[in-house]
């Protein structure tokens, strides 16, 4: 992907991998970077040969929040949303999404990673709230993501006390799936990412769309009634028929008796 200053994007066997490329700076968001983002995910969604999206960091760091001059352009912009508008791409993107976080994610950097479907630490992934150390409330929806991972009582020591999560203690109160060697991250985030990508890109889409809605459910018969339609319409696909096809030709083997040879 041309014309980038501050993200790079590569495929691997229908993933992409976006690397948030600013090292010097420990690959802080700013403007541009979000604009860049938006349009590599624009892209990508629409790429045939992309089925899952890996983002990253360049370096020893993830990303390690908002740059502050661009942060406080925003602000005088009366615009906050500006400085979060990349993770809020990947947070609404029909892709699956796989955060594999390398060192460290601080504050806005943090949402980078809690917009992504999955996460995937590094055993010296550092992941520091650290809003309220810099005298300013939290934003980007940072306390509602980091709940939906958690809990109220991580949400609390994190973001009012400051406590900094390592990969091992990520893992253990649930804000990332898995922990892994950090020689390993990338080979363990392109396996998971891989898995995701190989699924009729049709079918993940209207999956992510239904995860989506599932916090105004409230009753069993509300979550059947709200999968019937999309299930239906996956099984009226090629991909479908093509799936139980080989399926049932499997099942058929299994079940055949050896033939034997007088």
């Amino acid at each position: 992907m041309k014309g980038m200053e501050y993200i790079k994007v590569e495929l691997s066997d229908g993933v992409a991998i976006l690397t948030l490329d600013d090292p010097a700076k420990r690959n802080a968001i700013n403007l541009s970077m979000n604009d860049e983002i938006c349009q590599a995910l624009d892209e990508l969604e629409n790429s045939s040969e992309v089925g899952a999206l890996i983002v990253t960091g360049e370096g020893k760091g993830f990303c390690s929040g908002a740059d502050l001059d661009d942060l406080l352009a925003a602000r005088e912009r009366d615009n906050i949303r500006d400085i979060y508008l990349g993770f809020l791409r990947i947070a609404d993107s029909t892709l699956p999404t796989v955060a594999a976080v390398n060192g460290a994610a601080v504050g806005a950097g943090m949402n980078m990673a809690l917009a992504c479907d999955v996460i995937i630490a590094a055993e010296s992934a550092k992941f520091d709230s650290r809003f309220l150390q810099i005298g300013i409330h939290p934003g980007g929806g940072h306390t509602w993501r980091l709940l939906a991972r958690t809990n109220f009582q991580t949400l609390r020591a994190m973001v009012l006390f400051g406590e900094v999560l390592r990969g091992p203690d990520a893992f253990r109160t649930g804000l990332a799936w898995k922990c892994v060697p950090d020689e390993k991250l990338m080979e363990e985030s392109l396996t998971i990412a891989k898995q995701a990508a190989s699924y009729p890109k049709d079918l993940t889409t209207m999956t992510k769309i239904a995860f989506q809605q599932l916090p105004s459910i409230d009753s069993s018969d509300d979550a059947v009634q709200h999968e019937v339609v999309p299930q239906v319409k996956s099984m009226e696909s090629e991909e479908f028929s093509l799936l139980v096809q080989s399926l049932q030709k499997k099942i058929t083997s299994k079940a055949s008796p050896p033939e034997h040879q007088n």
